[in-house]
């Protein structure tokens, strides 16, 4: 109890210093002028009962990134790792998740569009979507269900693509940097009477800063823009392609710091190929005086093949996903600002695994040798459906006090199907010895799950600068097929119910003369927390909690500065005694990999119209590795510098140094099997790039 109370009064503590900074200045603009789709619809930052973060495309063209952790980390709150290459792990609002359900608790959307189908996230989906030419990146911090549906428990990344009126007549960049980098970029666009087209597109190479851990990447955005006299219709394309050779974890207590031992791969022979295609159409049309008829369709389609070099035996996984979907939203505006959202959402989508292991496992044990045989272990197809409907209120209570109300049902079915003999035998159904093989498949089966969630908001604009808010929310996600379906031992069923999180938040942002402000408070506790015992079986009796602070500021003292800082205090605990894995677990303890601090602070200096610098300081506090919190990394600090400068109109030439002080650091720590695990963070690099648009 007296951990708890020290805990409750250093974030009160926290909250209070950070609202008083919002004292200090007069008013300098409208806070109202900022939108983000965080509704579907774009709605005004100052009256949204919830935390965002919203990166514009002048920041994601000057950072210039070479993986979406340099431009998404800049955000209050989040924190995500780079591993290999263009893999990641992702933390918003929570600490990194691991694990075949991770990536459900975060939902990653493209323009408002789940970029995978429910149940079939992959914890490096990320890199599907083309974040390096982004006109606006919006992060939504804290369960955001009730609109968006499964996933996004903790937060969703909405990548906002470019559209023609966002890009140039001819544009081409040209990127260089060491260990054979290069990146091209093009973009184009023609402007019609009605009709726009535009594309935006790069290529990189990158021969790696690891032994034998390369890549080459491509991805496209096309889009087509019709105005026609009901409204809007819309035609985009998104594809991307990763060839990827993968370096795996270094071993042993702080070899990050050993240059030598950074640069080698363990794992040479990893590798990841990945390639996706999205194309979705939009209508937006007048329904009457006062009303808008939203239809979104879309198509996906996914392929990852890689190397489970983690894994004894290092067996081959391959997946693919095709799916479909409609969004449908009707949006009425009513007399005296009331507006009512509703809509239904409709989903299809068929998911392969296999994986299979190219001979007998000569690494561990001989008991850990013989129960991971060679041949297939999984390969099945699962079909889903997804059928939702969801309202949402604004309603003004007076002329500065408005409540947000929303809800939304939505319905998942699974239909699983073994292409193999079922249980946990080889594919030639001999039995393994020391109680029989690892890996485990459940006969054919389907699984439903059936979810109703609650947000509420009140928002009070003290005037046309400065606004509170107070909300709570629910979020949840269905199970993904994964932990239902790719069991181990002697588990022949999973029987999972959805994970849950009731959260609640306090906040208030505006703008005065100078200085910009947003900080919020926020509670949640997840509860069904789906996990692999120590008997290796996956349960959902796991619970946690979460509490913290989040703050982003920004601060002009002239035209030619701007000094800006995002940040946040936060406490993820364990709220149920047991095991993950092997490890024990106590209530109260810290997660793993969840820092208490974060930081990012920033000081942009415009010399001239032609010239601007940009000087950038990230910090992650120390945290635990492990579960029982016996094994800690002591965080990090790293600078970042970043240069434009326009010779001409048409030129802009971009300097960017990464890890300007070269610190010795991991991008990842990790403890486990015994051992401590660092993907090693990348010494200080030098990328220039020219780069040439006409409008």
């Amino acid at each position: 109890m007296q951990r708890t109370e020290r805990r409750g009064s250093r974030l009160v503590a926290v909250w209070l210093c950070l609202a008083a900074q919002g004292g200090v200045a007069q008013e300098r603009s409208r806070l109202e002028e900022v939108t983000v789709t965080a509704t579907r619809q774009p709605v005004s930052v100052l009256r949204y009962p919830g935390s965002v973060s919203r990166i514009g495309s002048d920041e994601v063209q000057l950072v210039g990134p070479t993986h979406h952790v340099e431009i998404m980390n800049r955000a209050s709150g989040v924190m995500i790792q780079r591993n290999s290459g263009q893999e990641s792990l992702t933390a918003v609002r929570s600490p990194v998740l691991t694990g075949p359900g991770s990536c459900g608790a975060f939902l990653f959307l493209e323009d408002g569009v789940s970029i995978r189908p429910v149940g079939f996230c992959n914890v490096n989906e990320l890199f599907e979507v083309n974040t390096e030419q982004a006109r606006g990146i919006e992060i939504l911090r804290g369960p955001s269900s009730a609109v968006y549906g499964s996933s996004g428990m903790h937060g969703a990344i909405n990548i906002l693509t470019p559209l023609p009126a966002d890009l140039p007549r001819l544009g081409v960049g040209l990127e260089a940097g060491p260990d054979e980098y290069g990146r091209i970029r093009l973009a184009a666009s023609r402007k019609g009477t009605a009709t726009d087209v535009g594309l935006a597109a790069h290529a990189t190479h990158d021969g790696g800063w690891r032994d034998d851990s390369g890549y080459d990447e491509q991805k496209l955005n096309a889009a087509l823009v019709h105005r026609h006299g009901a409204g809007t219709s819309d035609l985009r394309l998104t594809a991307t392609h990763l060839d990827q050779d993968t370096a795996g974890f270094i071993q042993g207590e702080d070899t990050y710091r050993d240059p030598q031992i950074a640069r080698s791969n363990p794992n040479p022979e990893a590798f990841r190929k990945a390639h996706s295609v999205r194309l979705s159409g939009r209508t937006a049309r007048s329904v009457g005086d006062a009303a808008e008829l939203t239809t979104i369709a879309y198509l996906r389609s996914s392929r990852m093949e890689f190397l489970q070099h983690f894994l004894l035996g290092k067996p081959l996984e391959e997946n693919g996903q095709d799916s479909g979907g409609v969004l449908l939203a009707l949006s009425h505006e009513f007399a005296r600002g009331a507006r009512l959202m509703g809509g239904a959402d409709f989903e299809y989508g068929r998911s392969t695994l296999l994986q299979e292991q190219e001979g007998p496992t000569l690494e561990g044990p001989p008991a850990a040798q013989a129960i991971r045989p060679a041949g297939r272990h999984y390969d099945y197809v699962v079909d889903s459906w997804l059928a939702a409907g969801w309202l949402h209120l604004e309603q003004p209570l007076t002329p500065t006090l408005a409540l947000t109300a929303g809800a939304r049902l939505e319905y998942v079915l699974y239909d699983y199907d073994n292409r193999m003999i079922a249980g946990n035998t080889d594919e030639s159904e001999t039995p393994c010895p020391f109680g029989g093989c690892l890996y485990n498949r459940p006969a054919d089966r389907s699984d439903e799950f059936t979810n109703v969630v609650p947000k509420l908001g009140l928002t009070w604009q003290v005037d046309e600068r400065h606004a509170l808010y107070l909300s709570a929310t629910r979020g949840y996600r269905a199970p993904e097929t994964s932990e239902l379906y790719r069991l181990q031992r002697q588990q022949n069923v999973a029987e999972l119910d959805s994970e849950r999180i009731d959260g609640i938040e306090f906040g208030t942002r505006g703008v005065l003369d100078d200085f910009v402000y947003a900080v919020a408070a926020y509670a949640m506790r997840k509860d069904n927390v789906i996990l692999r015992d120590s008997d290796g079986f996956n349960v959902d009796n796991g619970r946690t909690r979460h509490q913290g602070v989040e703050f982003e500021l920004s601060w002009s003292p002239s035209a030619a500065l701007t000094l800006a800082t995002a940040g946040s205090y936060a406490e993820h605990t364990y709220d149920f005694d047991g095991f993950e894995g092997s490890e024990p677990i106590e209530s109260g303890r810290d997660i793993d990999t969840a820092p208490h601090w974060l930081h990012s602070v920033r000081a942009t200096w415009q010399a001239s119209d032609a010239v601007g610098v940009e000087l950038e300081w990230q910090r992650v506090g120390p945290y635990w590795l492990d579960a029982s919190n016996e094994h800690r990394y002591e965080g990090h600090d790293l600078l970042g510098l970043r240069a434009a400068w326009s010779p001409a109109p048409a030129w802009t030439v971009f300097l960017r140094v990464n890890n300007l002080t070269d610190t010795a650091y991991a991008d990842r720590a990790d403890f486990a099997f015994g051992s401590y695990r660092y993907f090693p963070g990348r010494e200080r690099t030098l990328f220039v790039e020219a780069r040439y648009a006409i409008d």
